[in-house]
């Protein structure tokens, strides 16, 4: 899952146009060439895009590899002292958007739904000082729009990371009360939905290979920590798990030139993505463990095969127009 932000670190448009360019022409061809999955799909990439840097020329690209199906465009949010208020105007005002002007968001049993993340981690004013958020109820608030899933966490060594590692589960804290998600109850075999909000976590353990002292792995993919098979191999045993199927989330910031080169590979080097997802099939392989390469919106349903029946939001009030035929 990549917190995508092409205009991060105070970019100009034309930066950021320059960044989602970059991965228009790389991804597709990284997609093509990795293995396929036990349908015989390519990977899926999940680009959530911050409702703050909302620009149609940096959406449309990212739009049209969803439209080829290896890409995927979810919600992401940077903001600070919020309003319920303002919130609800800019997350519906933000869907609609990439609903009615770019065909992007699914449809979940009649209804338009989307995944989330929370910028800098601090999903639920978690943050001390209410810093980089300032909701508290925010996730009652996402349940009420639409929101299928969170995908904020792990978000260590923030202190905004929950309680619940490893796990796919439902928040149940205490409503009034921030990092309402730090309570849950495990997502069960048709046990449908039993909290305010599903969190689909990464994965979070120690790693020791080449280390005196252990570091913690957190799925987190970037310039200064890439993919290698000893984590490949980490990740799929601390992964969370419903029955026997492994739920693997990695997560990223890949459109920032340090971390897309690593990502995507330079003249004369492999990047990281197309070395993990190498290393991903030959280790489940290895192990005998069918592969499904999967967008966020995949493994919302894949964890609804197991739970039963999930209806993602109820009780605002709140209408976006769906075009006709779009999914």
């Amino acid at each position: 899952m990549d917190h995508y932000e092409p205009l991060c670190q105070k970019a100009t448009v034309e930066t950021g146009i320059a960044r989602v360019a970059r991965w228009q022409e790389a991804w597709p061809r990284i997609a093509d060439a990795a293995p396929r999955d036990a349908a015989g799909r390519p990977p899926c990439y999940s680009f959530f895009y911050p409702q703050e840097e909302y620009r149609p020329e940096l959406l449309a690209p990212l739009a049209e590899m969803t439209r080829q199906g290896i890409g995927d465009v979810e919600v992401h949010i940077h903001h600070y002292r919020e309003t319920a208020e303002n919130f609800i105007r800019k997350i519906t005002e933000f869907c609609g958007r990439l609903r009615n002007d770019h065909g992007l968001l699914h449809d979940h049993r009649g209804k338009m739904v989307f995944g989330f993340i929370h910028g800098n981690w601090a999903l639920d004013n978690s943050l001390p000082g209410g810093k980089d958020c300032g909701l508290t109820g925010e996730i009652e608030l996402l349940r009420d729009l639409g929101c299928y899933a969170d995908f904020t966490m792990p978000s260590l060594p923030s202190p905004s990371q929950g309680s619940i590692v490893n796990q796919i589960y439902w928040c149940t804290g205490t409503p009034g009360k921030p990092k309402a998600y730090d309570r849950g109850i495990e997502a069960t075999a048709g046990g449908g939905s039993q909290g305010d909000l599903l969190m689909i976590t990464g994965p979070v353990g120690l790693r020791f290979a080449g280390r005196l002292i252990p570091r913690v792995e957190m799925g987190e993919i970037a310039h200064n920590d890439l993919p290698t098979p000893y984590r490949v191999r980490r990740w799929i045993d601390v992964a969370p798990m419903l029955g026997e199927d492994i739920f693997l989330k990695l997560h990223t910031h890949g459109a920032r030139e340090d971390n897309a080169d690593a990502l995507l590979g330079t003249q004369g080097r492999a990047g990281g993505l197309e070395q993990m997802f190498r290393w991903l099939h030959e280790e489940t392989q290895r192990q005998g463990i069918e592969l499904r390469w999967a967008s966020a919106y995949d493994m919302f349903c894949a964890v609804e095969e197991f739970t039963g029946p999930l209806y993602p939001g109820s009780r605002l009030p709140v209408t976006m127009e769906t075009p006709a035929g779009a999914s």
